[in-house]
């Protein structure tokens, strides 16, 4: 019989579940920051503003880049998405203690590589397409998302193959140059990828970015003895954003 009395339960959204966009933060006390950021972006989204839940990440300039505006992440995801999710827990009489997304969940997997003052890109790919993130001391400083997906780097065209990792390569150079401008006191000393081995990617990226790319060794930051397959590249690939979640310890809805 299955031990959850005691089990604390997290959540993933999907890619097109939710919205992440960066925005200028508005000049206003902590109190009403969300109901600015409302404002802000509620002609960036698919349905009315009044109808989102939206949370807020804020990204720490500080001592990486003081002259620069301060900018945030704002997250939102229709009240209806987050709905149909705390019921499918209910129905299932499991207390459900967050709603996460992929990018901080990938952060959290980040800060188990980090070095400290130094900053970390982590890549990761699964059938969703690929995601970006650059962290810090367990901050997250940028999130790209690349649209392309494990399918689409495997596939049986190689014309059509190459053609997708140009465009990874291309997509990863340019977030990097941002981050690179925008952050210049923050240096990052290396790059993670999570991806199936076969694909190839720590070579591709190894031999153009001008910085060390490594494949993503899970067994380095947690001890995975008791699930072996996440030693396996694509097993870890695709389970990477849940081990990231499951790692999270704020108590709070996306």
């Amino acid at each position: 019989e299955l031990q959850l009395d005691n089990a604390r339960f997290t959540t993933l959204l999907s890619a097109n579940e939710y919205q992440m966009m960066m925005v200028e933060a508005p000049n206003v006390p902590v109190d009403e920051l969300k109901t600015a950021i409302r404002w802000k972006i509620k002609d960036s989204l698919s349905y009315h503003v009044d109808d989102a839940t939206i949370d807020v990440l804020q990204i720490p300039i500080g001592k990486y880049g003081s002259e620069r505006p301060q900018s945030l992440y704002a997250v939102a995801a229709s009240n209806e998405t987050i709905r149909k999710r705390i019921n499918l827990f209910e129905k299932a009489k499991i207390d459900l203690s967050v709603i996460d997304i992929a990018e901080t969940a990938q952060r959290n997997i980040a800060a188990l590589f980090e070095t400290e003052g130094r900053g970390l890109a982590l890549l990761s790919f699964d059938d969703e397409g690929g995601l970006l993130t650059i962290s810090s001391d367990g901050e997250l400083f940028l999130a790209r998302r690349i649209e392309i997906s494990v399918g689409q780097l495997s596939d049986a065209d190689e014309s059509l193959r190459q053609q997708y990792r140009d465009r990874v390569e291309l997509e990863v150079q340019r977030s990097l140059d941002y981050f690179d401008r925008q952050f210049h006191h923050l240096s990052i000393n290396r790059m993670l990828v999570s991806a199936p081995e076969e694909l190839s990617l720590v070579a591709l990226l190894g031999g153009s970015l001008g910085m060390p790319v490594e494949a993503l060794d899970l067994a380095q930051g947690m001890d995975i003895v008791g699930v072996p397959e996440l030693a396996d590249s694509e097993f870890a690939s695709y389970a990477l954003h849940a081990l990231g979640a499951a790692l999270r310890l704020e108590k709070k809805a996306l």
